[in-house]
């Protein structure tokens, strides 16, 4: 009986220093919210296909092969509503990653550009810089996308009146028509002429960093790269015997015909998101370099640089490593913001995806190609930018 009383306390303490202890309690914690999170998961997989079963709806993703039946205004690719409605969804994503690729592009030098003019001396670009910041970050982006679209370019002349422009170009409410270039033969030599001006200026690029690391010099890589990137494909275009003609509009009595067109939904969208964006990237730019110590821009300024140099080669480098983080949340914002375009009826992948959904009844399954997908991007941008940021680091010596 002794022996009992005396075991008992001592299991108590055991006990208590189970419960007490960080490693075991976190791991009584991990275990039971992944238990809580696969009943809630089964459950609400089980009430899905109960539902879909007593509703009658097929499941599966047998669906993208039948018609699509509908219309799509802006497509890269062929389509007509013939195609499937997997072809339609794959029009919608290609139309996304162009809004977010040029939008991505458009608002990075206008934030940059904003970001060092809140900076500069000049009372008065300061300020118009400032002015800019804080009307589009204080507009909800969807108004802006309504302002484009409806205050500006609905503003236009009708196809019937529309603005003949050079080159044969036609400006209306209905977007911007001009000649659609159309390659013959040996066009292929043209992008793969790009492709090497890309890889020669990357290797030039790390060559001339080795130099400067090792003798000082700078060689200046930035003409070498457009005459390589721009060049090259230009000299590739005359060895291939210009294999190029164009297909120009013609404007009849009520629409246009031939040539490409660019819609104004596109421009609508993509101004606004581009012009949204780059008001937060600006200041990400602008914090970005208050982050810099003082001493590096006076230390510059006493070898003998100039404000620009001083800028270009010590200050900007120094803040990438700040900016570049928060810079990617602004680029993962801009790509899903492209789904605001189905509010002005530009066919990404949201609107053309609800399209589908609406059309099968496949609700199930359409929404999970879009957070597939939209989740897809987002992973694929932060990999890339967190790849970049690795590159930008500064290395100890």
């Amino acid at each position: 009986m002794t022996d009992h009383a005396a075991m008992a306390p001592s299991e108590a303490r055991t006990l208590r220093s189970y419960v007490y202890d960080p490693r075991y309690r976190g791991i009584f914690f991990q275990v039971l919210t992944l238990l809580i999170v696969v009943v809630l998961g089964w459950w609400i997989f089980d009430n899905t296909a109960a539902n879909l079963a007593r509703s009658g709806t097929a499941s599966g993703y047998g669906f993208l092969r039948g018609r699509a039946g509908f219309d799509i205004g802006q497509s890269l690719i062929s389509y007509t509503s013939d195609s499937t409605y997997g072809r339609a969804i794959v029009v919608g994503f290609i139309n996304t990653v162009l809004v977010a690729v040029l939008g991505i592009i458009t608002a990075t030098i206008v934030g940059f550009v904003v970001g060092i003019g809140r900076l500069s001396k000049n009372w008065l670009i300061a300020k118009l810089c400032t002015l800019y910041v804080e009307i589009f970050r204080n507009i909800p982006v969807l108004l802006i996308i309504f302002f484009w679209y409806k205050g500006v370019l609905d503003s236009l002349p009708q196809v019937r009146d529309s603005l003949a422009l050079p080159f044969n170009v036609f400006l209306n409410n209905r977007g911007l028509a001009f000649p659609k270039p159309i390659w013959g033969e040996g066009a292929w030599l043209i992008p793969a002429a790009f492709l090497v001006g890309i890889i020669v200026t990357i290797g030039v690029a790390r060559w001339a960093k080795q130099r400067q690391a090792a003798t000082g010099k700078q060689f200046h890589t930035i003409w070498t790269g457009i005459g390589l990137i721009v060049g090259l494909p230009i000299l590739a275009f005359f060895v291939a015997g210009s294999p190029l003609t164009f297909d120009y509009p013609i404007a009849g009595r009520f629409n246009l015909t031939g040539g490409a067109r660019i819609l104004p939904e596109f421009v609508a969208l993509y101004l606004a998101l581009s012009l949204y964006t780059a008001s937060f990237i600006a200041e990400v730019i602008r914090a970005g370099i208050r982050g810099v110590p003082k001493g590096q821009s006076e230390a510059s300024f006493a070898l003998g640089m100039q404000p620009a140099q001083t800028t270009r080669l010590v200050v900007v480098p120094q803040a990438m490593r700040i900016i570049i983080p928060p810079l990617t949340s602004q680029y993962l914002n801009l790509t899903k913001n492209s789904s605001l375009g189905v509010a002005i009826g530009f066919p990404e992948l949201f609107s053309t995806t609800s399209t589908t959904l609406n059309q099968t009844g496949q609700a199930v399954e359409a929404i999970s190609i879009m957070l597939t997908v939209y989740l897809a991007i987002s992973i694929a941008t932060s990999l890339f930018m967190n790849w970049f940021n690795a590159k930008m680091a500064l290395v100890e010596r």
